[in-house]
């Protein structure tokens, strides 16, 4: 198998060479790193925030939407499915590199986080990449400039002409996309949290609806952790059974019934101070292999429809 990175620079390749179609800006830094425009100074693409997707997993998960609907709406769900849940899943597309350089603020997801590999999934999977390359998806307000690149560059060993940078900031069509897509990663990593070894998880499928794209980046996370708490639906395969499933869902948080704006409001968007149990899908089934089915959690359209203040 070719490292996560080397796959994941293939699909920015399309990317760049369906960059008109796919809404998708490119700009070359001083160094020749790419940076991609999937919204931050454009307003993303449903398309896009698919390619993104699978960019972020590194093409090791099938990504497609779907109609469907909530308290009674028609709205667009994702839905990602992947047989390297933990390689794909926490390897690559979670997002766990934090960037603060020079002014600029933005959370990274992708492959590159594997060549630096500080991150505890890492050496729980005990993975490690080595590449000329390193693909980082950013969730930001603004896009990243040469002292990002730099950053990326030094921490990943790869030169800058290696580093691609595709952006988005969550109050895009990009940042709902790829916020209900994070339904399948969410539920491998609770697991992880719990203590449950995620290279025991054999196939996982999510859903959840794709969130309206919210008035700036604070109300577009709370939305878009919305979807997935309250609306978010995973079936998992996994090898062996565990006496923490039924903590895997959002519902099994004490704080379960309030949208993510109010409490969000409620530690002054100090997000140290959340429980991280939070962040799960709304409702998992978990198949043991020759074992028990495990059904925990339910979904709840209701506040959906009142995070998302529908009106007939």
């Amino acid at each position: 198998m070719d490292s996560l990175n080397r796959m994941a620079t293939e699909l920015i390749d399309e990317a760049i060479d369906f960059a008109d179609e796919l809404a998708i800006e490119v700009h070359t830094l001083s160094e020749d790193t790419a940076v991609l425009d999937f919204g931050v100074e454009n307003p993303g693409a449903l398309e896009a925030g698919l390619l993104l997707t699978e960019i972020q997993t590194a093409g090791m998960a099938t990504v497609q939407t779907r109609m469907d609907t909530v308290a009674g709406a028609p709205l667009s769900h994702v839905e990602l499915s992947t047989d390297q849940p933990a390689l794909a899943l926490l390897c690559a597309g979670k997002a766990g590199w934090e960037l603060s350089v020079d002014g600029f603020e933005g959370l990274g997801s992708g492959p590159a986080r594997a060549l630096v590999a500080e991150e505890g999934i890492f050496e729980q999977i005990q993975y490690h990449e080595e590449s000329d390359f390193a693909v980082l998806a950013l969730e930001s307000e603004t896009l990243p400039g040469d002292e990002v690149a730099s950053e990326v560059a030094q921490r990943a060993n790869v030169p800058e002409s290696g580093v691609f940078l595709p952006s988005y900031a969550s109050a895009s069509i990009t940042g709902s996309v790829v916020g209900a897509s994070r339904a399948a990663e969410l539920a491998v990593y609770r697991l992880f949290e719990l203590g449950y070894d995620p290279m025991d998880v054999l196939t996982v499928s999510g859903s959840a609806p794709v969130a309206p794209v919210a008035d700036g980046e604070l109300a577009a996370m709370a939305a878009t952790n919305d979807a997935v708490a309250y609306g978010g639906e995973v079936h998992l395969t996994v090898e062996e059974p565990f006496d923490r499933f039924d903590e895997i869902a959002s519902t099994a948080t004490e704080q379960h019934g309030r949208p993510f704006g109010e409490i969000f409001e409620a530690v002054d968007y100090d997000y140290s101070e959340l429980d991280r149990s939070l962040f799960a899908p709304a409702s998992v089934t978990i198949d043991v292999v020759g074992g028990d089915t495990h059904v925990v959690g339910e979904t709840d359209e209701d506040l959906l429809a009142e995070s998302y203040d529908y009106s007939a």
